[in-house]
Parts: structure tokens; C-alpha cells; sequence
């Protein structure tokens, strides 16, 4: 059994119940989009978001769920699906997952209006429902991804990136939504503010740990549908760099500026940039770094009973960080 099949174990009939009312609050009643989001359903990713909602709300009630779960799980859901699909768009990418993505099949304009059905629906269902507390938990995600890719296509242009702004960048456009499904879980089913707060730091950490992780990609040569050294060539300022920039003599600190402002598209000056950063320790940093976000998650779970639901968290925050793509 794969590691996705062990955590998803102690939630299987939840997930597949899910899968149901998934598609359901995306249903409209124009053709078009039907096809679309039929076509969006049948090449789902790992669904990891549910997956920390459903095992959250179980693991802080002592395994109980309920309807607002589910449509918590299906917001989260909904919201992720559109900014993938907006990404796509802005990204100009023909692929997502290995399949084209819905600019690709049916142009940018048809695409951003998608995006926008399924954040309407997203908000919707939660309105409809009164569950004005986990839209709260799920709009503040939506203005932090927002602020975050923005706050990153702004610092690129400088290169000027310090740890500090690094950290707060993927906070906001990774973690925020992780953070998001672990209180949305919680608060599906308890009332306890401090608890919720506990499991939204919880998935915050996690956040981090998995975008480090995903950096630290950009340096291997292993298959995981990313092109080796796409960071660099879009000019993304990434962990294992910008800790050789602040470590660096000033004329190497030159040079590696040069290379990513200049010679991004030269594959031989971007192989070089790349063995430079591994050579000056931006591998072992990184993954220190990454690691001390996943302790630390993992410390916020001792406060809790021992339970299938708490072991499969713990199995999902180590493949995090143990994943191969």
C-alpha cells in the first residue's frame, strides 16, 4: 500500500463520500461548464486538502464528522481548484498533472471565467449554509494566496529577497491554505478557539515544510513533471539560494545575480548557478530549515490522544518532507 493509500485509510469512506458532494457543488446548468468540471473531477491530484480536514476534525473530536466537514472539505476544495486553474492562465502552462490544463483545452478566456464559477461556488456553499465561520477561516486564505504571489512577483524584480520576506511569501501563497483546511477541520466540529488556533499553526508549519520541499526540487535531476532549474529561470528566488546570496562573497554574490537576471535561458550558466548553490551548503540549509518546520507541526500533536487519526497526520507531515515529487 502506497504511503497516500495508508493516510487516507482511517477516512476512506469520508473521501469517497466527498468525491460525491465534490462534484455535486460544482454542477450548473450550462453544458459547457459540466464538461469542464467533469473533466476537472476525473483528473484529481492527490487531495491532500480534504485529507487534513476530514483527519483533523476526526483526531480533535475523538473521530467524529459532520455536514459542515463535508462542506468545508468541498469549499477548500473548490477555492484550491480555481487558483490552479487561474495559475495555469497567469503561468501560461499547457500542463497540470500530467494532463493539459484548461487553458490548454479550452483557451485563457473560457479558463479565468471557470476559475471564477468555482470561487463563486466555493463562497456560496458556505453561504447558503450559514457556516459564516468557515468562510471567514477560507476568505483569509484567499487574500493571503493574493497578497503572497503578488509579494513575490514584486521582490523577483529586485532579486532584493531576504530570509525573512522568503518565508512570509510562501506562508501566505502555500501555507495559508494548508493552515485553512486543518482549522476549517476543526472548527466543523468543536468550538474551541484555542484548538482551532493549534491546528491552523499546525498546517502552517507543514505549508512551509512542503514549499521547501518543493524548492529543493528545482536542484535534483530526479523525474517529478519539473523541469530542473525552472525556478531559477523564471527568476523565482528559492530557499538554497538566497541563503548562498547572504552567504557569499561579494563578487560571487555578483556574478550569481548576473546569471539569474541575464543568462536564466543559458542551460549551461543555469547548470553552474545551480552546482554553485549545492557546493555553498543552499541544500543542507534548506532542508535544516525544512525540517525544523516539521518538528515543530509534529510537537502540536503531542497534546492529543493516541488515535489512527493522529497517526496518519503524523504519516502525512513525514511524507511531506520524504516525498519524491
Amino acid at each position: 500500500m502506497n504511503v497516500t493509500s495508508q493516510i487516507k485509510q482511517p477516512i476512506f469512506d469520508e473521501m469517497e463520500l466527498f468525491e460525491k458532494k465534490f462534484y455535486e457543488s460544482m454542477t450548473s446548468n450550462v453544458a459547457l461548464l459540466n464538461r469542464i468540471t467533469y473533466y476537472i473531477v476525473n483528473r484529481k491530484g492527490k487531495q491532500m486538502r480534504p485529507m487534513f480536514v476530514f483527519l483533523t476534525a476526526k483526531m480533535v473530536s475523538g473521530g467524529i464528522i459532520n455536514e459542515r466537514t463535508y462542506r468545508g472539505a468541498c469549499v477548500i476544495e473548490l477555492i484550491h481548484t480555481a487558483t490552479l486553474v487561474h495559475d495555469d492562465v497567469v503561468d501560461d502552462s499547457n500542463r497540470r498533472r500530467g494532463f493539459f490544463s484548461i487553458n490548454a483545452l479550452w483557451k485563457n478566456k473560457i479558463a479565468v471565467l471557470v476559475g471564477d464559477y468555482l470561487l463563486s461556488k466555493g463562497l456560496l456553499l458556505s453561504i447558503d449554509n450559514g457556516d459564516f465561520d468557515l468562510l471567514r477561516i477560507i476568505s483569509v486564505a484567499v487574500r493571503e494566496m493574493s497578497e503572497g504571489e503578488l509579494l513575490q512577483i514584486e521582490k523577483a524584480r529586485r532579486l532584493d529577497i531576504t530570509e525573512a520576506v522568503y518565508y512570509e511569501i510562501i506562508r501566505k501563497k502555500t501555507a495559508t491554505l494548508i493552515a485553512a483546511c486543518c482549522a476549517l477541520g476543526a472548527k466543523s466540529v468543536i468550538e474551541d478557539e484555542v484548538q482551532v488556533e493549534n491546528m491552523r499553526k499546525f498546517g502552517e508549519l507543514i505549508g512551509m515544510a512542503f514549499q521547501i520541499k518543493d524548492d529543493l526540487f528545482d536542484y535534483t535531476d530526479e523525474a517529478i513533471g519539473k523541469p530542473t532549474g525552472i525556478d531559477i529561470k523564471e527568476q523565482k528566488m528559492t530557499l538554497p539560494l538566497i541563503h548562498v546570496l547572504n552567504t557569499t562573497t561579494s563578487k560571487e554574490k555578483s556574478w550569481l545575480i548576473n546569471s539569474i537576471k541575464n543568462h536564466n535561458k543559458d542551460k549551461k550558466r543555469v547548470k553552474e548557478v545551480i552546482a554553485f548553490v549545492k557546493n555553498n551548503n543552499g541544500l543542507v540549509y534548506a532542508e535544516q530549515k525544512m525540517v525544523e518546520f516539521q518538528q515543530e507541526a509534529l510537537l502540536l500533536l503531542d497534546n492529543y490522544p493516541d488515535s489512527e487519526f493522529k497517526d496518519a497526520l503524523i504519516l502525512m507531515v513525514n511524507y511531506v518532507i520524504e516525498r519524491k515529487k
